[in-house]
């Protein structure tokens, strides 16, 4: 398998991004008023989420749909360990001077098995759906257009990703019409965020590409989501 400079550094900060914004950002929920719009109520991680998807399109550009494959498996098995964490140190008993603090801790790190398993699934398939939609895209327009395939995936990968987790978060916990305005309203942030940084993406793309050699084409590519081969 052929060496990269930075698919290494890249991976970390994806995985980084990824924990933090599913273990810092669902602890507050905030309103903000916009001009125009009106108050608009969202996760705090929702901010920063979307980086996520960042990462997934400058990967699957440049290094191909099974090297972002072992990234996004990379961060599946993180969320699973820091699930699996968070829950440990909720349950430990508190020694006696740390019981009045047991409640913040609850709070913050105590989230439902039920949300746990929404955040999880998720992400592994609103990623797959991201990563599967660019490199198809990246084939049919021979290279060419990236904003259109930087945006397609991510409307496409987002809308997945949204839907599952509100749907199997919240459904009977929620009156409907707050479930899907919330998840609308998630989705159209999220997916903003991938046009306002897409300057930004075309900059790390051209800078990756002349930096380690490769402009990767899925023209056989196994697609199967279950495989670390690259």
């Amino acid at each position: 398998m052929k060496n990269y400079k930075y698919y290494d550094l890249i991976l970390g900060g994806y995985v980084c991004v990824l924990l933090c914004a599913n273990l810092i950002g669902p602890a507050k929920v905030s309103t903000v008023h916009l001009p125009l719009v009106g108050s608009v109520t969202f996760l705090a991680g929702v901010l920063f989420f979307p980086i996520s998807y960042l990462f997934g399109d400058i990967l699957t550009e440049v290094y191909g749909y099974a090297r972002d494959r072992r990234v996004v498996w990379s961060g599946f098995a993180a969320l699973i360990f820091a699930s699996i964490m968070a829950a440990v140190v909720v349950h430990l008993p508190p020694a006696e001077h740390w019981k009045n603090n047991q409640r913040a801790v609850e709070e913050i790190f105590g989230n439902t098995p039920r949300i746990i398993l929404a955040s999880i699934v998720a992400f592994w398939c609103g990623s797959f759906v991201n990563s599967f939609v660019l490199a198809k895209m990246k084939v049919w327009t021979n290279g060419r257009w990236l904003w259109t395939r930087i945006i397609g995936s991510t409307l496409c990968g987002e809308l997945v990703d949204s839907a599952l987790f509100y749907t199997i978060a919240f459904t009977g916990l929620w009156p409907t019409e707050e479930l899907l305005a919330v998840t609308t309203t998630q989705y159209v942030l999220k997916s903003s965020w991938e046009v306002i940084a897409t300057p930004l993406t075309y900059k790390v793309v051209a800078f990756l590409k002349r930096a380690e050699q490769e402009d990767y084409f899925d023209r056989s590519t196994d697609f199967t989501p279950f495989s670390l081969k690259a």
